[in-house]
């Protein structure tokens, strides 16, 4: 079993009077580290996708949650977002059951969010939790392993169990994708057009590392452009994609408006697209190698607590920079190469607009940038 940077930081939060919220993908692992966390406590288990765990626990009264509850100190709602309205339960739970530590899951922000920021106001502490990250990968593993098998890790990803399965990825990421990524996303949401999700995924994995035009993608998938913009906000929630938008503060002719999308898993990413070819006959390598870049770097900010805002920087004369993050006040730009042969120089009108510290990374110095000590950065 992977240990989890977050464990440490879930356990600090126990006994603090709060609720404790792990949000992310389903099959990261939030199902197995609250219960390794809560293991040898007496624990109440109400799991979420069990219709009478449903009908149990959608708007009880106080008297109702405390039969429900009854001698338990420690109590874990796994799946919570599948509860209708279970930001109010979990509330009447911490107000009223202050000797009772409650801890709830969520595989996505769609309901979850939605239903517990309001009544959980200054009740809750939440964090997310995403497929194994390199660091945790490394720890596990040791430096050796992990450098051997960093190309599957750009192929394969870092779902635990495609991790704990070698030989067998494929077959666990393509059930992954399809019961997930669709299945479940759509029962999520009522989309009208399940097909177009699917382009849309498609048209988005091909592209990553590019700047998305929504309009394009409209005409790939053949919808209107407020539907595109609509499934990619729910791709967002489902943890699917992220966007990273473009970085601008003082020059005309920068870009201001343009997003990328990146997949938080390459696995994923390279499932939908149907693609594990080895990494030296295939010409996305580049692009693969940033995702993975950019996503562990993702994970990193979000376990840190770090305050850096992330972007992409680029000018209509397309002069770029991969990757740009904001720290403290200070500007760091950053360059990916797989291999950097050449000498490989940043923007001077990037480095000297902004004063930016500039770093390429490539395949011999990357851990420095996806394992960072707490709110640093180079």
């Amino acid at each position: 079993m992977y240990i989890r940077y977050l464990e440490q930081e879930l356990k600090k939060r126990i006994g603090s009077g709060k609720a404790i919220i792990l949000i992310g993908p389903r099959q990261v692992g939030k199902t197995t580290l609250l219960e390794k966390i809560l293991k040898n406590k007496d624990y109440l288990l109400l799991d979420g996708d069990d219709p009478q765990t449903r009908v149990l626990l959608s708007e009880p009264n106080t008297e109702e949650i405390r039969s429900i509850l009854g001698k338990h100190k420690f109590v874990f709602i796994d799946e919570a977002q599948r509860i209708k309205g279970i930001g109010l339960t979990m509330k009447i739970i911490t107000d009223k059951f202050k000797n009772v530590q409650l801890f709830a899951s969520g595989s996505s922000s769609f309901d979850l969010s939605n239903q517990i920021n309001e009544p959980l106001t200054g009740r809750k502490w939440e964090y997310r939790l995403f497929p194994i990250s390199w660091e945790e990968f490394e720890e596990h593993h040791g430096y050796l392993y992990s450098e051997q098998q960093l190309e599957n890790r750009l192929l394969y990803g870092f779902y635990p169990d495609v991790l704990n399965h070698p030989g067998d990825e494929i077959n666990i990421l393509k059930n992954l994708v399809n019961s997930y990524l669709y299945k479940d996303i759509l029962s999520f949401v009522n989309l009208q057009k399940p097909e177009v999700l699917e382009k849309l995924v498609q048209a988005l994995a091909l592209q990553v590392g590019n700047e998305v035009n929504y309009s394009e993608l409209a005409q790939i998938v053949d919808v209107d452009k407020n539907t595109v913009s609509k499934y990619i906000d729910i791709l967002q929630k489902g943890f699917i994609i992220f966007k990273l938008g473009s970085f601008s503060r003082n020059l005309r002719n920068e870009i201001k408006k343009n997003k990328k999308i990146y997949f938080y898993d390459n696995g994923v990413r390279n499932m939908v697209i149907g693609n594990f070819k080895p990494l030296d006959i295939r010409i996305d390598k580049g692009a693969l190698w940033e995702n993975f870049l950019i996503s562990e770097r993702v994970k990193q900010i979000e376990y840190k607590q770090s305050l850096a805002h992330i972007y992409f920087w680029r000018t209509r004369q397309q002069q770029e920079v991969d990757f740009v993050e904001e720290n403290n006040g200070k500007i760091y730009g950053y360059e990916f190469k797989w291999n950097s042969r050449k000498k490989v120089k940043l923007p001077k009108t990037f480095i000297n607009s902004y004063n930016a510290e500039s770093k390429v990374i490539d395949r011999k110095n990357f851990r420095e940038f996806v394992k960072i000590q707490n709110d640093s950065t180079l």
